[in-house]
């Protein structure tokens, strides 16, 4: 597999897709998510300077972080559900949460990284598509979420991260994209909200171009980089 023209492929992409819409490229990050790949393959795309890499499951992170730990300056982002019981896992060695999705778990996430003496910068999650089997909050209470999180000092709001629907319609899919560009700018004039609002994570192997013309600054791609999940 030929991780780094994988890579060079989507950037690419990307760019193009930026300048169809007149942005800069410069403004969106590609997050490769490995998902079932072992570090050997993994390490293709940290050799190709990528070295925040993207993780679904906790405890696959933690185990690549384990051993990635001589890569330098290697950071770990979870970008998958997360129950409360992993947060200790998360606080330990996390670069980046992007599915916080209840004041229940910001709550355990900041008890653990005070305990760590960590900070860690956080996403939260919006259910964009309101399908029942997906998580994160609805988009009418991320406000109200927004403005809890103020109380939680080890938590850096950076913005929000959504899965849109899974549709061969684009009108759908950009539907989700564009509710979440909305939700984002009301938030950054809430003065309520905890945090800054300058992420919008959101496009993954499938959608990513059109999510960058809603405003995407961080697409997570996964198959287009490492192929196909690997069985396990």
């Amino acid at each position: 597999m030929d991780v780094r023209s994988n890579l060079a492929e989507v950037r690419a992409r990307i760019d193009t897709a930026c300048r169809a819409v007149g942005r800069d490229p410069g403004e969106v990050r590609l997050l490769p998510v490995s998902k079932t790949r072992g570090l050997d393959v993994i390490r293709q795309a940290y050799d190709a300077g990528y070295h925040r890499l993207g993780e679904n499951r906790v405890q696959e992170a933690l185990a690549k972080w384990e051993g990635s730990r001589d890569w330098p300056s290697v950071e770990w982002a979870i970008i998958g559900h997360l129950q409360t019981n992993k947060a200790r896992d998360v606080a330990r060695f996390a670069a980046e949460f992007q599915a916080l999705d209840s004041l229940r778990l910001a709550r355990e996430l900041d008890r653990r990284l005070q305990a760590e003496g960590r900070a860690l910068d956080v996403l939260i999650e919006v259910n964009s598509s309101g399908e029942s089997q997906k998580s994160g909050v609805a988009p009418a209470d991320a406000p109200a979420l927004a403005a809890e999180l103020r109380a939680y000092d080890a938590l850096r709001v950076r913005g929000l991260m959504t899965v849109a629907v899974l549709s061969p319609d684009p009108a759908r899919v950009a539907g989700c994209f564009e509710a979440m560009r909305t939700l984002r700018e009301h938030l950054r004039q809430d003065d309520r909200a905890a945090g800054s609002y300058h992420e919008l994570s959101m496009g993954m192997s499938g959608d990513f171009e059109l999510a960058i013309a809603h405003g995407a600054t961080c697409v997570r791609v996964g198959r287009a980089i490492f192929g196909e999940r690997m069985s396990r």
